[in-house]
């Protein structure tokens, strides 16, 4: 567990380490927090899939101050996996600095060119995405610096934002992602805990059911909603 945890050579590795270790916290395992300093190294690793899941496994302690510290900065790292992980981790935390970002998951998500060059889609409209996957490559003179863009979240590519065979700057947008379904449950799992009424127009679209989500995301966000209405005095809800 400590190799693994202290030596991110082998990134697989790494995850799995960190996978065993949120069970033990989550059982209650005293021992674990041996290995605390190693996750709070490891949310503040180059990888951002490293940071994301360091941030998911100090949701599993929501008495630790130091995670709670760490998981307050991660609310505002580059990557959305990782603020959103951040998010659903300071929610057990019972802190709200992460709202934004749990209404950012139930968001369509804006897929932004890395760099400039000739663009070319691998994947059509409507096609569902995984989180990593690949979504178009963009070409630049030459082909010595072409990149695959992949897209940082699960979910279904709802529009192509730009044309292919066109060139594109850095930062234009690509293509737009509607959330997965396992996302927006656990977004709204999390606002059941510090949700404000800023969030009740995304909550109520589902709660009014969306094409391609299951009964139970219905559900759960009927739940959200009244939660939300329930903290907050009636003449402060926005409809």
């Amino acid at each position: 567990m400590g190799q693994y945890l202290s030596d991110t050579s082998a990134p697989h590795k790494t995850q799995h380490a960190l996978a065993q270790l949120s069970i033990r916290i989550a059982r209650g395992d005293g021992t674990a927090r041996r290995w605390y300093p190693e996750v709070i190294v490891l949310a503040q690793n180059k990888e951002p899939q490293l940071r994301s899941m360091a941030a998911w496994v100090m949701g599993q302690d929501n008495h630790s101050e130091e995670f709670h510290q760490m998981l307050c900065r991660l609310v505002g790292d580059p990557a959305a996996l990782v603020r959103w992980n951040a998010a659903l981790a300071l929610a057990r935390f019972s802190d709200a600095a992460g709202e934004p970002q749990l209404r950012a998951m139930l968001q369509p998500f804006t897929l932004a060119a890395p760099q400039a060059g000739t663009l070319k889609f691998y994947l059509k409209e409507q096609d569902t995405l995984r989180s990593g996957g690949i979504v178009a490559r963009i070409n630049t003179r030459g082909g010595a610096n072409s990149v695959d863009v992949t897209s940082p979240v699960a979910g279904k590519l709802a529009r192509l934002a730009a044309k292919e065979n066109t060139q594109i700057g850095v930062g234009d947008a690509i293509a737009v992602i509607e959330p997965g379904e396992a996302q927006v449950f656990e977004a709204l799992r999390a606002l059941v805990l510090i949700g404000q009424p800023e969030s009740l127009a995304d909550v109520e679209r589902f709660a009014a059911g969306v094409p391609g989500m299951s009964e139970r995301v219905r559900r759960q966000a009927l739940l959200t909603a009244q939660a939300i209405r329930q903290r907050v005095p009636q003449s402060m809800t926005v409809k």
